[in-house]
């Protein structure tokens, strides 16, 4: 079985549009969280993985969003949160107060979280230090964590973890939107990057009177 791996989509409906076409066929999708914030289509973005019912986890963006729930957001994250707010229907709200912090997959063999599997919250980053994955990695194969926005791939006796990078706001240096595919019959992962119209989602991210570093950092990768 082979399953894409998404995160951080941040409500940049231009690189999720570029992730899905690129993306080579899979059996299932899923989602590491942070639907939205920052870029200036949180609606479509929702909706989209709505209408391909792929199994998502609650990011902090999210959470902020559907549930206002506290977290130390800069103002430019802070503002991406405000203007989802107004963006986002009752429906949808909803939909992203209902998401979990977590999801088993796939006959228990894949584990979906956002930051950390203890506190969604943390950042978890590469490389992870040996004695450290026993406490990432529980029954499942393959976990798939995001939050970071820096892609990765770590194996451990136990299993992988994977973090597929950043779909709407990658900050490893490579303005690319992020993604990866796992076999989880061969155990192999492929991590991609694919090009997407940044200048234009910049153009919007104007339109919607967000802050135009949001748009910057998107030329970066930062």
């Amino acid at each position: 079985m082979k399953v894409g791996l998404i995160s951080d989509v941040h409500g940049n409906r231009v690189a999720l549009e570029a992730v899905l076409e690129d993306m080579p066929p899979v059996d299932e999708l899923v989602c590491a969280g942070d639907v939205v914030g920052y870029n200036p289509w949180p609606a479509a973005c929702v909706d989209e993985l709505r209408e391909r019912a792929v199994p998502t986890v609650m990011g902090n963006h999210d959470a902020a969003v559907a549930a206002e729930t506290p977290f130390r957001f800069n103002g430019m994250a802070r503002a991406g949160v405000e203007y989802a707010e107004t963006q986002l229907s009752a429906d949808q709200l909803r939909w992203l107060a209902e998401l979990p912090t977590e999801r088993v997959e796939f006959d228990g063999r894949l584990k979906v979280v956002h930051g950390h599997p203890d506190d969604p919250d943390r950042y978890t980053r590469y490389t992870y230090p040996e004695e450290f994955s026993p406490r990432l990695l529980d029954e499942e194969d393959v976990l798939v964590l995001g939050h970071t926005h820096v892609q990765g791939v770590e194996r451990y006796t136990e299993g992988i973890v994977v973090n597929p990078g950043s779909v709407g706001q990658p900050r490893d240096g490579d303005p690319r939107a992020g993604y990866a595919v796992v076999d989880l019959e061969a155990m192999t992962v492929e991590t991609h990057r694919v090009e997407y119209d940044v200048e234009g989602v910049q153009e919007a991210v104007r339109e919607a009177g967000l802050p135009e570093r949001i748009g910057r950092r998107l030329a970066r990768g930062k």
